[in-house]
């Protein structure tokens, strides 16, 4: 099963102690990223939070929750 452009995604992240390396495929579609500005891309943590689910952040999708369960 070969991998597709755009499944992979590598993200660096800095906490101010260290730096950590996160990698996330997607088995099905593809990561969308915003354009990238001065050769760099800012996100909110609401944006990657929706990126790395593999939801498209420019239209997400409201969806219904159930009023009461079971």
């Amino acid at each position: 099963m070969g991998a597709g452009l755009g499944d992979l995604a590598k993200i660096l992240w800095h906490d101010g102690v260290g730096l950590s390396l996160y990698a996330k495929r997607l088995d099905r579609g593809k990561f969308i990223w915003p354009s990238a500005s001065a050769g760099a891309v800012s996100v909110s943590a609401g944006q990657m939070a929706y990126m790395l689910e593999g939801i498209d952040w420019r239209n997400p999708q409201l969806t219904r929750r159930p009023q009461s369960a079971g």
